[in-house]
């Protein structure tokens, strides 16, 4: 029974990008009251809310959803629950019996997930709000085509090497710059299918360094009032972007309940652990979680390393720098970013802004 002593009934979804198969199992019985494909479009919703709103006046059950976290179940949340539905969005990470199932099918699938509802043995993923999914999606697109300009910038510089002429990033940070290379080729002589070609590429890059930088004016918009991106920013190491970025995916703090360690773990930065009889063995990080909001801790890491001038005296850089000719650069970056994560954590948890004396260890100053 539900808390509110109603019968329940239990709805499988094993959702797709065009349809969808239900089971719904009774919660006293335990028997299939309806098992069955829907299209995902108005009319296939609007066939199984009739259906599901039918079972709730013909039988008195409360409706619960089970979907698995899929490109679309947001938007399938949002409209059951619109109509009164309670939904489950299913962490697949933590979910493996459907993927390791020998007989795996639309209606086998439905039919498990709504056996583990019926049993509250599904592990629920978060799903973060509006606001934060639409950040996420533009820092995405933003990432798209900062990849796209460093493919072409790679390729500028495998052209003009064929040519004989050795090119340095620099070169191609600015409109001015690429255009002074480009009028260097012209100057070697070579033929106008070459500088053309070259042209084209150039061209490219100017239309997409202008599309990025319209997208990062969207999301100073986006974030203009937001307090976490103001506080993170005032953190050496973090700029703009990263802030956005740290924001976005970390904008509910209550869930972690001041507890690091599920912090970390959302992160993926804490080891594996395999675990066997009498011998722990801890391997690489786990690497769950947002690939994204990881990478850009890592990117935070690498800026306080650029910085010796202001970090140099940091306790956590001496750590770093130690560790680094113990155990290798590799091992050290990520215990440095775990360390920041740790930092991010308590100024984002407690509202406060970064404070470089907390850095400070009393007599220890970085030697070479």
């Amino acid at each position: 029974m539900s808390k509110t002593g109603s019968k329940r009934m239990c709805v499988g979804v094993d959702l797709h990008k065009t349809q969808f198969t239900v089971c719904a199992l009774d919660e006293e019985t335990g028997a299939i009251e309806l098992e069955g494909e829907f299209r995902t479009n108005a009319n296939g919703y609007a066939d199984f809310i009739n259906r599901m709103h039918e079972i709730e006046g013909e039988s008195g059950h409360v409706i619960e959803l089970a979907v698995e976290s899929t490109g679309n179940a947001r938007f399938f949340k949002n409209k059951m629950e619109a109509e009164g539905f309670s939904v489950v969005v299913v962490n697949t990470n933590k979910f493996k019996v459907i993927t390791m199932s020998t007989k795996k099918n639309d209606a086998n699938d439905a039919a498990t997930l709504a056996f583990y509802l019926l049993k509250e043995m599904l592990p629920e993923s978060h799903l973060c709000d509006q606001t934060s999914e639409e950040i996420r999606r533009m820092l995405k697109t933003r990432s798209i085509l900062v990849q796209a300009m460093v493919k072409m910038k790679n390729q500028i510089h495998g052209m003009m090497l064929g040519y004989g002429i050795e090119t340095k990033s620099s070169q191609l940070q600015s409109k001015k710059k690429r255009q002074e290379l480009y009028q260097d080729l012209a100057d070697h002589n070579f033929s106008e299918f070459t500088a053309s070609s070259l042209k084209v590429i150039l061209d490219s890059l100017d239309d997409l360094q202008k599309q990025i930088k319209t997208i990062e004016e969207q999301l100073q918009k986006m974030v203009a009032e937001n307090r976490n991106v103001e506080l993170l920013q005032t953190m050496p190491g973090i700029g703009p972007i990263g802030a956005i970025t740290i924001a976005a995916y970390t904008n509910d703090m209550g869930r972690f309940d001041g507890n690091f360690k599920r912090f970390a773990s959302y992160l993926g930065i804490v080891p594996s652990v395999h675990d066997s009889n009498q011998t722990v063995r801890r391997g690489k990080i786990t690497k769950h979680g947002p690939q994204e909001l990881r990478t850009a801790f890592v990117q935070v890491a690498m800026g306080i390393i650029r910085q010796p001038q202001n970090t140099s005296e940091w306790k956590l850089m001496i750590d770093y720098y130690r560790m680094k000719k113990e155990k290798g650069s590799g091992r050290a970056i990520i215990t440095l970013t775990r360390k920041i994560a740790r930092i991010v954590f308590a100024m984002l948890n407690n509202q406060e802004e970064f404070n470089p004396a907390l850095m400070i260890r009393e007599k220890t100053k970085l030697t070479a």
